[in-house]
């Protein structure tokens, strides 16, 4: 297939009459397809249903240690939960606190303590001139979204096929004591998919900040979210590498299983090094009593272990696998030699990146949407909305049905093809 920038002017005019055409086609089906969040489908939420019958008003609602689950107590879960979350993200049980149902609400929670109350006794972030983040592009709005909320400065640093661009990290961590942290989605990353090489993980762990108060900010997000069974990233376990490299205390680990179960009520945690959950707990005793313990009880029950979790993840690998699929084989028919756009086939996670030409991000997604179908905001991978490129494209494959789905990614072409026409139009 002949790139587009090698195509004469008239032979891209006539091109671009026979792209029109078709757009209007689609204008005409009145669509409205949503592709913007990475919400599980209604299919997967079903999976879980049978969590539902795990608890009634005549079971046993005592955990393991005789905790009665529908009263006050218990601040950092009860151990069982503490033992399943554990395994799932490869560290210690007693190195793992259990919160509500979301990790963003842990992670906001986490910030917002350093903010007001420092780390570990060091200078409470509100009281510094400036304090900085680093922020692997293109990555997790959500993560962009709770740093500016608090002022935090952010700093972009380039995402490469095996993690975060790791010379970057190191040059800008030593050098600077107003980095404080630096977010990180370290397996099936959002959006690319990507998973941190055992070199950057071990690079990580060597980091020499020069801020005591500097942590890694590891959203384990996706570590069970594999779409093959046989074919399946691995990555070397963070705090323990940490521990290794004599810095034990630079990391926080986030987990939940709010994309296992259910995400309006999953069970989220935070795992750090002794003094880290020390430090943790002074805030937990005064925020709260305890958190849902009889949710942390269904979820023991109906998982029963890591095993069960894994089980119950390739259910939904089974619905998922098909749908990325689907879009990344039309993007290969429809786009493929075109030399107007690029992508990864992640093994696992919930996003497709897609990367436009130069300065044609926006309004590829402005032209989707006239015609019916939602993406995700370009300019959302980054911080403060602002991709320096204009084109990076996070695609969610999970939410709509397989036909929406369809129709929707083969609009999303045709609006690639149409803006990245006019673009070159414009050069010739």
């Amino acid at each position: 297939m002949k790139a587009y920038k090698d195509r004469s002017k008239e032979e891209l005019l006539t091109l671009k009459n026979e792209l029109e055409a078709e757009y209007k086609k689609f204008q005409e089906m009145g669509l409205k397809l949503d592709m913007s969040r990475g919400k599980p489908s209604a299919e997967q939420l079903d999976i879980s249903m049978g969590m539902m019958d795990v608890l009634n008003s005549s079971t046993d609602l005592k955990c393991r240690e005789g905790i009665d689950c529908r009263n006050y107590g218990v601040i950092d879960g009860i151990q069982e939960a503490k033992e399943l979350l554990a395994d799932l993200i490869e560290v210690p049980a007693d190195k793992i606190i259990i919160y509500g149902n979301s990790s963003l609400n842990v992670m906001y929670d986490t910030v917002a303590r350093s903010m007001t109350h420092g780390v570990m006794g060091s200078t409470p972030w509100c009281k510094l001139d400036k304090v900085k983040f680093l922020c692997p592009v293109p990555g997790y709005d959500r993560h962009f979204a709770i740093t500016e909320y608090f002022g935090i400065e952010m700093v972009n640093v380039p995402m490469t096929p095996e993690g975060p661009d790791m010379d970057m990290v190191e040059k800008l961590v030593s050098e600077d004591a107003a980095i404080k942290g630096i977010w990180c989605v370290p397996k099936y990353s959002n959006p690319q998919g990507i998973t941190y090489s055992d070199e950057t993980v071990r690079r990580f762990a060597n980091l020499k900040p020069a801020a005591e108060d500097f942590r890694i900010y590891w959203d384990n997000a996706y570590n069970v979210h594999h779409l093959y069974e046989d074919d399946q990233d691995n990555i070397l376990e963070i705090l323990s590498e940490c521990e290794k490299a004599g810095n034990p205390d630079m990391v926080y680990k986030f987990s939940s299983t709010s994309k296992i179960s259910f995400p309006g009520s999953g069970v989220a945690a935070i795992s750090a090094s002794y003094n880290n959950l020390k430090d943790i707990k002074k805030q937990m005793s005064i925020q709260t009593i305890g958190h849902d313990k009889l949710n942390q009880l269904r979820h023991v029950r109906y998982f029963k272990n890591l095993d069960g979790i894994k089980v119950h993840m390739m259910k939904h690998a089974a619905i998922m696998r098909p749908k990325f699929e689907a879009v990344l084989d039309i993007l290969e028919e429809e786009l493929g030699g075109l030399e107007i756009g690029s992508w990864l086939k992640p093994k696992g996670g919930y996003f497709i990146s897609f990367d436009a030409l130069e300065g044609c991000a926006k309004a590829i997604v402005a032209k989707a949407k006239e015609a019916g179908v939602v993406m995700t905001g370009a300019g959302a991978t980054y911080p403060y909305g602002k991709d320096p490129q204009d084109s990076n494209i996070r695609i969610a494959p999970s939410f709509p049905p397989m036909e929406e789905l369809i129709q929707a990614t083969r609009l999303f072409v045709l609006c690639v093809k149409l803006v990245s026409v006019d673009k070159l139009l414009e050069s010739k």
